[in-house]
């Protein structure tokens, strides 16, 4: 089975990883096919495994290795395919940002999603374990939802990637 893996916080906010390290690291834990893509995070590789085995290893080695309280989010190559299919806004716009966030917690997810937002300063959509946003260049940290994406307890349950960085990882 083909995966994408997405870190969470790599090489911004004071973790910062070699992607060369990383795909030894996950060679080394036996995966095939390890590619970075980027350096933000992105790792597509291939296991027997299901989706959650390969999250706990993951998350375990990266701990083990690198010292740092490690979160990915582990999805199929056909999920992600599916989860940018079904972005719901208008994509590419002239000084707008296109992101979806991988929400892990149902709970989390809801509480993002009921963020009040003026469609001037971006917009947000529920879909399946993801919450699409597309907000103006520039308004992403100020913004109402960035504001609230960036609370230290959603840590452990999200990452966002710009839908740009999801297509490359699609292929």
């Amino acid at each position: 089975m083909e995966y994408a893996v997405l870190l969470r916080g790599v090489n911004v906010g004071g973790v910062n990883l070699k992607m060369a390290e990383l795909r030894e690291l996950l060679e080394q834990r036996g995966y095939e096919g390890v590619r970075t893509v980027l350096a933000s995070g992105n790792v597509l590789l291939d296991s027997a495994a299901s989706a959650s085995a390969v999250k706990d290893d993951v998350e375990a080695a990266l701990r083990d290795r690198f010292g740092y309280p490690a979160w990915v989010h582990v999805l199929t190559i056909d999920a992600l395919r599916a989860i940018i299919d079904a972005y719901p806004f208008e994509r590419g716009r002239d000084g707008w940002h296109d992101y979806v966030l991988f929400v892990l917690d149902d709970d989390t997810r809801a509480t993002l999603a009921a963020t009040e937002s003026d469609p001037d300063e971006g917009r947000i959509a529920s879909g399946d374990g993801v919450i699409y946003w597309t907000v103006p260049k520039g308004d992403t940290l100020d913004s109402p939802f960035g504001k609230a994406t960036a609370k230290a307890a959603y840590k452990p349950h999200l990452t966002n990637r710009n839908l740009n960085t999801l297509e490359k990882l699609v292929g």
